[in-house]
C-alpha cells in the first residue's frame, strides 16, 4: 500500500465516521467527500472500493440500525423514521424491509427478549442489518448454531 493509499483511507474515515456520528442529520454525497477531501465523484468510487458500498448505501444502513434499536424499545414506526433522518416513511419502510426482510411494523411487534439478555456489543453485531443475508435469516441462523 502506497502512502496516497494510507492518506486516502485516511481521509475516508473521516467521511465514515461522519455518517456513523452524524447519521440523523441531513447528509449527501458532496457534504461527505467534502469531510474526505475529495470530489463528489472520486469519493464515491474510493469509498465503495474501500467498503464494498456506496456512501449513500452506508448511511441508509446505519439509519436502519439505528431505527432497529428504537423499534425494539418500542417507538412508533413514524418517529423512528424521523429520528433517524429518514424524511420519507414509504423510502423508510421499503429500505428497511429490503435489509431486514420484514416490515418495520412486523420488527417492532415481535419479541426481542433474546436481545435484551445478550451483552449491548454482541445484540448490535446480531442485529446489524446487511444486504447479503436479511437480518431474521441471520437471527435464525444464529438461534439454531448456539
Amino acid at each position: 500500500m502506497t502512502p496516497q493509499d494510507l492518506a486516502n483511507l485516511a481521509h475516508l474515515r473521516r467521511a465514515r465516521d461522519l455518517i456513523d456520528r452524524e447519521y440523523a442529520r441531513p447528509l449527501d454525497v458532496p457534504t461527505m467527500a467534502a469531510r474526505a477531501l475529495m470530489s463528489p465523484a472520486h469519493f464515491s468510487r474510493q469509498f465503495r472500493a474501500a467498503y464494498g458500498e456506496t456512501p449513500y448505501s452506508y448511511l441508509m444502513t446505519r439509519r436502519i440500525e439505528r431505527a432497529m434499536a428504537l423499534l425494539r424499545a418500542g417507538v412508533s414506526v413514524t418517529d423512528a423514521c424521523m429520528a433517524v433522518g429518514c424524511t420519507s416513511l414509504g423510502s423508510f419502510s421499503s429500505r428497511f424491509t429490503e435489509l431486514v426482510g420484514e416490515t418495520p411494523s412486523a420488527y417492532r411487534a415481535r419479541e426481542h427478549e433474546a436481545l435484551a439478555a445478550m451483552p449491548p456489543c454482541v445484540a448490535k453485531l446480531r442485529t446489524r442489518p446487511s444486504r447479503e443475508t436479511p437480518s431474521r435469516l441471520r437471527e435464525a441462523a444464529g438461534r439454531v448454531a448456539s
